[in-house]
């Protein structure tokens, strides 16, 4: 397969994707085997929540929607171009490569699937027990639209065997289990990271209800969620609280629920001081990684000092939202909209898959 067959046949899963909205699922009649595989994949949406408590309706259109956003002939495009020495470069010798899934949030693992195929290479794919029926079925969608991808796609339950390369993605406690199962590997290893904003105290209410989204979106699960403020010196939440007073639905979600109420309940018999609004809490903290229903926060008094810091902690943190205070920093409401080009970890994975040999 050509890199050009390679990148058309994801822009057909982009296409057949597009077709999928929690508002309204419209079939398109321009889009590809979609007699086979639309109703199904409605189905699975619905069922996703019963493999998964954490997957609702809504959680799982998001990634759909948002990959759909992402797999266009333009976006493939700028995502791939700055390659083009490496591609030319490369041997084509074609590499196993496997991959060991996190299931935290819906499709997580897609863009390391994504980046093993377009570089030319084999996927050794195994899933987390978390998420184990959306990647494999868009699998079957590709090899629909390329049956020469069959031989590229191998999912397998037990142990991983004759592959050349690893990507895993996993907890820190995990991640020094496969650094020592994958010492003799080209591998890309990633541990728990966590995500930050840092607020002025100027921000908009329209800003501080997209940080909500930051917060909030997939329950808080994913690396990529905001589970840390850091916020000046005399800061009032007041203004935080009553923006993401839009999100109190998300307390009706039972697995979000029983998080609320236990850990709400554990800082309480611990004596920490705290703010909740009835459906989240947020302490004062120096860790990254709050738990599920809660955010840390920090007051900072010199900007600079706060960059100084962040750059020195950088290895904790995926990624950090502001109002342009920080630099690289993302927009608020934007952290589960990754483009194709933002790495997990700021490890790039398409030079990793072209230059490992």
């Amino acid at each position: 397969m050509t890199l050009e067959t390679k990148k058309s046949v994801f822009v057909e899963l982009g296409n057949f994707l597009s077709q999928f909205s929690e508002k309204e699922s419209v079939k398109k009649s321009d889009v590809l085997y979609n007699d086979i595989f639309f109703d199904d994949f409605q189905s699975l949406i619905q069922l996703s929540q019963s493999h998964n408590g954490w997957y609702t309706p809504e959680q799982v259109y998001f990634a759909i929607e948002s990959w759909a956003e992402a797999l266009t002939a333009e976006n493939i495009e700028k995502w791939l171009s700055q390659y083009k020495a490496q591609f030319a470069q490369n041997d084509g010798k074609e590499k196993t490569v496997a991959l060991i899934l996190a299931g935290n949030i819906p499709l997580v693992g897609f863009h390391d699937f994504l980046s093993v195929l377009i570089t030319g290479n084999k996927a050794l794919i195994k899933t987390s027990s978390n998420d184990q029926h959306l990647l494999p079925f868009l699998a079957k969608y590709l090899i629909a639209v390329d049956e020469n991808l069959k031989d590229k796609i191998t999912f397998v339950e037990g142990k991983l065997e004759n592959f050349d390369a690893v990507i895993a993605t996993g907890s820190n406690n995990t991640s020094r289990y496969f650094e020592y199962y994958f010492k003799d590997k080209p591998s890309i290893i990633r541990k728990n990271r966590n995500s930050a904003a840092v607020l002025n105290g100027n921000e908009s209410k329209e800003e501080l209800e997209n940080l909500g989204e930051d917060i909030f979106r997939y329950f808080g699960l994913g690396c990529r969620n905001v589970s840390k403020l850091f916020v000046p010196k005399g800061y009032s939440f007041d203004g935080f609280f009553e923006a993401i007073f839009k999100y109190q639905d998300v307390i009706h979600y039972e697995k979000y629920a029983n998080n609320y109420d236990y850990n709400k309940a554990v800082f309480l018999m611990s004596n920490f001081k705290l703010l909740d609004n009835g459906f989240l809490t947020i302490k004062e903290d120096s860790s990254y990684a709050s738990p599920i229903s809660s955010v840390f926060y920090e007051f900072y008094e010199n900007i600079d000092d706060l960059k100084t810091r962040l750059e020195a902690d950088s290895e904790q943190i995926q990624c950090i939202v502001s109002s342009d205070l920080i630099q690289n920093s993302i927009r608020f409401g934007e952290t589960q909209k990754p483009q194709l080009w933002d790495y997990a970890d700021n490890v790039d994975t398409i030079t990793f898959l072209l230059t490992t040999k």
